[in-house]
């Protein structure tokens, strides 16, 4: 058996995402990087210079006039990574894109264009629109309820699998010499009709190097849990303890194992964001300047989009947190619901509730490079996670983390020293998914 090495993932928010306010203002970042493909491109090779596994691009399609920078005004995932694509050999190619707002045939369209264009790279991580407002940008009244939005991802996964499954690996021939371009026997109608949608395909494009894209997915809540144990590969998450990561990640690979699924074919990679200095006072020190330096108007806006971006301005800073009932059942539930049982668990005023908003940020993975390799790798070998997604904005800072602490990692024999394949799928370990109409995988 090959040993198990940490997974990497690099996670680009140009201008800053959520509870960094000021990112944008360090001379390192464009003011414009988040629609700048020069700055993707860049941190990507970055990333691959290092070895990292992907490249993650987060996406929602509402905003408001209070929502993070970087959210504000970025590129849209799969042109953004068919660019990259082009400029980069081995790594990842990891585009966010709702399974509420989008048909299943265009979507696999799109995806499996992105991942012959890579040469089998490419990966979904699939969601269920949280932000209500984007009801709103479709033409509806209102946002899906909650089982409607984990259904029609369910759903929505399985009838893209199927279209990715269209052509049977030899179906074209493409043999001159006797005028035979395609072999009609090897397309393969999918006639899907379900609860959520009809489609008859087939797709119009043959499978990748890697068979499918993988597939990642985000989702704490029971509804979100399933859905990652039903077919995520991947799963992208926050913890604050180890307790809390080794947790996360039995509770996920038994979910899996009793729906028939490998569960070691299930990856669990957190979303990290380490602060590196040369000593752990220093790393300390910077933290608390950030975290000190954080806008507590912004952060009180921000508070209000699990929500449906409630405004929280309207109350009392200093009086209880208010009722909100149901609100957020139909926008980030599990979030939300997160938020009001800390309040009223503690008697949290709002101003509280903001300041806890902003002082959670903090991060474990904070001291010397030797500190947080220290960290990771006790983390790792603990089971809370098979990898990791570092935030990437200041390019230097990433160069820190590549510089000083993957060379500790690598003397350990936790990270790679080498590719293992061009694929993304090689590269995590995951197998080439069959060919449901053969049995084998692609070759």
């Amino acid at each position: 058996m090959t040993r198990r090495t940490l997974k990497l993932g690099a996670v680009l928010l140009g201008v800053g995402g959520p509870g960094q306010h000021h990112t944008w203002l360090n001379p390192e970042i464009p003011g414009d990087a988040s629609v700048d493909i020069r700055w993707y491109i860049a941190r990507a090779q970055q990333a691959e210079a290092a070895l990292f596994d992907h490249v993650f691009i987060v996406d929602s399609q509402f905003i408001t006039p209070d929502s993070p920078n970087h959210y504000l005004n970025r590129l849209e995932p799969l042109t953004l990574l068919s660019a990259v694509a082009v400029h980069t050999s081995h790594i990842g190619l990891v585009g966010t894109l709702t399974t509420s707002y989008n048909d299943p045939y265009n979507l696999a369209r799109r995806l499996a264009s992105l991942d012959l264009i890579s040469g089998g790279r490419a990966g979904w991580n699939v969601v269920a629109t949280g932000d209500g407002g984007t009801a709103g940008n479709y033409g509806r009244k209102e946002h899906y309820d909650y089982a409607a939005r984990y259904g029609r991802a369910l759903e929505h996964v399985r009838v893209a699998q199927g279209l990715w499954d269209s052509y049977e690996d030899d179906a074209f021939p493409r043999d001159k010499e006797n005028g035979v371009f395609f072999d009609k026997a090897k397309q393969h109608a999918l006639h899907h009709i379900g609860e959520h949608f009809q489609v008859a395909g087939p797709l119009n494009i043959q499978r990748s190097p890697q068979g499918q894209p993988v597939i990642f997915q985000a989702g704490d809540s029971e509804e979100g849990r399933d859905l990652g144990a039903s077919v995520a590969e991947a799963i992208f998450t926050h913890a604050q303890t180890i307790e809390e990561g080794r947790a996360f990640a039995e509770d996920i690979r038994a979910r899996a194992a009793a729906k028939g699924r490998n569960p070691e074919h299930v990856l669990i990679v957190p979303g990290i964001s380490p602060i590196i200095a040369d000593t752990d006072e220093e790393a300390r020190a910077i933290e608390a300047e950030l975290v000190g330096g954080k806008d507590f108007d912004r952060a009180l806006k921000e508070l209000g989009r699990p929500f449906g971006w409630h405004d929280f301005t309207r109350y009392d800073l200093d009086a209880p947190f208010p009722d909100l009932g149901d609100l957020g059942d139909r926008s980030f539930k599990t979030q939300a619901e997160k938020i009001k049982k800390l309040a009223a668990e503690n008697g949290f005023t709002l101003r509280q509730v903001v300041q806890h908003s902003i002082d959670a940020r903090r991060s474990p993975f904070v001291g010397s490079a030797r500190t947080v390799a220290d960290e990771i790798q006790k983390w790792f070998e603990a089971g809370a996670f098979d990898g990791i997604n570092l935030t990437v904005t200041v390019p230097s800072d990433f160069a820190r983390f590549v510089d000083e602490v993957l060379p500790l990692l690598r003397e350990r024999g936790i990270a790679r020293t080498a590719y293992d394949a061009t694929t993304l799928r090689g590269n995590l370990g995951l197998p080439v998914p069959p060919n449901r109409y053969t049995g084998v995988p692609v070759q």
